[in-house]
């Protein structure tokens, strides 16, 4: 970790202490599991102790570290290159799923439908970002389901969890409840028409810019981290289809 940048003088430490620290994480410089202490880290960005212990305790507000009793900090944020990884997983994996969904679906599967996708809007008109994450994420998981492996279904939780354990709340934050409904009303009349091709393109075009929102957004956060790398990466290996 010795590429860290060190600060400049006239801003507020704390401020920059901040701003490099998620550099790090996000970069993957700081890894999660990983025990950091504060010594260690205000050493390392040329800086007091005080600065780096206030950065700390605003990355931990944001889920992004825990600072742990006698242990220093624990990074919990996976980096982009990780993220990038999950969703060119989820990209290749829930079309197919959704495509089959559509051939089985029965009446009271789109009823259910209709439920779930209410509470993503009713939850993301409130402005409660956590909940419209976790009805979103119930809204997929029935979908998996109905392509009848559980494995998939079970896997494709788990990529979920994995972003969205990690601080990771950045979507609905920068997105309208409208935008959320609209996001999935592709997917809903694809169902409802029975319509495996359209079902698959509307899960691929979700999951997809559901992925470039979130890299966008992460690095509008991360100064000095540009996003066209990793929305070039994102695409490698989902464009190509066979």
């Amino acid at each position: 970790m010795s590429s860290m940048q060190q600060v400049t003088p006239g801003v507020s430490l704390t401020a920059q202490a901040t701003e490099m620290l998620r550099a790090a994480i996000t970069s993957g410089e700081m890894t999660p599991g990983e025990h950091y202490s504060a010594i260690g880290l205000a050493e390392r960005l040329g800086v007091s102790r005080t600065p780096v212990r206030e950065a700390l305790q605003l990355l931990e507000k944001e889920g992004i570290v825990r600072i742990e009793k006698n242990r220093g900090v624990r990074v919990l944020q996976i980096s982009l290159d990780e993220i990038v990884q999950i969703f060119q997983i989820r990209i290749l994996l829930e079309p197919p799923a959704a495509a089959r969904a559509a051939e089985v679906i029965t009446k009271d599967d789109l009823e259910h439908f209709r439920l779930l996708h209410g509470r993503i809007l009713d939850a993301a008109a409130g402005e409660d970002g956590p909940g419209t994450l976790q009805a979103d994420k119930e809204f997929h998981l029935f979908l998996m389901g109905l392509a009848g492996n559980p494995r998939l279904t079970t896997l494709d939780g788990e990529l979920r969890n994995l972003v969205l354990a990690q601080g990771l709340v950045t979507i609905p934050s920068i997105r309208s409840s409208q935008d959320l409904a609209d996001d999935r009303r592709g997917i809903l009349e694809a169902l409802e028409r029975k319509d495996p091709q359209a079902a698959s393109d509307a899960v691929r075009e979700h999951v997809t810019r559901t992925a470039r929102l979130l890299i966008t957004g992460v690095c509008a956060k991360t100064p000095g981290l540009s996003s066209d790398a990793y929305l070039a990466k994102l695409d490698q290996l989902t464009n190509l289809r066979g």
